[in-house]
């Protein structure tokens, strides 16, 4: 899976990754560098290869897998990096077989391609890393987006018991040491079939997300095994794994929109989103305010065109009080 925490600097994205790495390293998963070439990933992806048997055929099977572990993620994908973005893209569906040709070295071939992904960065530098042409589509799409605005509560001490800490670490170790195909219970396959006609009906509507969709049944397959893997070692999926799964997904997508807020075609998209952020902070403040919040931004020009395109989607109101002009959020 390729799971990204946007949120604007000081959201604590770092403090909780960190955490999680401090296990990842314990149970000796094997990381690529934060900051790497798309051929030493390649190589480093090579390296990783290792082989076990499956418990059930005897089969001997050959596997290379390898986590990317990046608290800021701009530094490994760099910017427009559309080749790097492309290869991440294929490694999703876990190919069997993937070839790298290069030009003086022969040819690489991995097998069993296996990638994760967890990474954390700002919706400002999405804006910057990603192409625009590959937002609906490509890697976004097989992306799930965990947005939050700012933090949800302080925490004075964030990393916990130490008892907690070892029973995680315990399970974390079961788990890496589980291998073999999923079996989907009766009960599974029905509930799925049920979700799966009316997977389409998300809580946003836009065609930035229109990939993502797409891919939406194989986020919450995947989803399952790993809800799975942590209640149990039975590798069943289960109709608890698929509803957890679910519940999961629906938790974040709501917000997934604010990820990508300012990002289009519209030569002053960017500032829309800046604008209007700004008014649903202030919850109202003076025109004066607004223009010299966002001078730097806009020209005059541009900020009304703004304000009336808010205007139009019920997102913000230009009105009097007295003879000064102010501006509110919404209608």
């Amino acid at each position: 899976m390729y799971i990204v925490l946007v949120g604007p600097a000081g959201a604590r994205k770092g403090t909780a990754m960190n955490f999680s790495l401090e296990l990842l390293d314990e149970i000796g998963i094997k990381l690529a560098s934060e900051a790497i070439t798309r051929e030493a990933l390649i190589r480093q992806l090579k390296t990783s290869s290792a082989s076990h048997v499956d418990p059930f055929t005897g089969q001997m099977l050959q596997h290379a897998s390898l986590t990317v572990f990046s608290p800021e993620l701009t530094v490994f994908l760099g910017y427009q990096n559309k080749q790097l973005m492309a290869d991440l893209s294929n490694w999703f569906d876990c190919p069997h077989r993937w070839e790298y040709k290069t030009k003086n070295m022969g040819t690489d071939e991995l097998i069993g391609v296996w990638v994760n992904l967890i990474g954390a960065t700002t919706p400002g530098l999405i804006r910057e890393t990603l192409p625009q042409v590959g937002i609906s589509g490509g890697l976004t799409s097989r992306i799930v987006f965990v947005f939050g605005k700012d933090k949800a509560q302080k925490v004075i001490l964030p990393y916990g018991n130490p008892e907690i800490r070892q029973e995680l670490i315990n399970r974390l170790s079961e788990i890496n040491m589980m291998s073999g195909e999923y079996k989907a219970t009766e009960a599974f396959v029905a509930e799925y079939g049920d979700w799966y006609m009316t997977a389409s009906d998300l809580p946003m509507r836009d065609p930035r997300f229109s990939g993502y969709v797409d891919r939406r049944a194989t986020h919450i397959f995947k989803l399952s095994m790993i809800c799975s893997a942590a209640r149990s070692r039975d590798m069943l999926l289960d109709i608890q794994d698929l509803q957890r799964a679910i519940e999961l997904l629906y938790d974040v997508e709501p917000r997934m929109l604010e990820v990508f807020e300012g990002m289009g075609r519209n030569p002053v998209s960017e500032v829309t989103f800046q604008v209007a952020a700004t008014v649903n902070d202030a919850g109202k403040l003076s025109y004066n305010d607004l223009v010299t919040a966002h001078f730097h931004d806009a020209s005059t020009a541009e900020l009304e065109e703004v304000l009336d395109a808010l205007q139009r989607m019920g997102k913000a109101t230009k009105y009097y009080e007295g003879r000064e002009l102010w501006v509110r959020k919404g209608r």
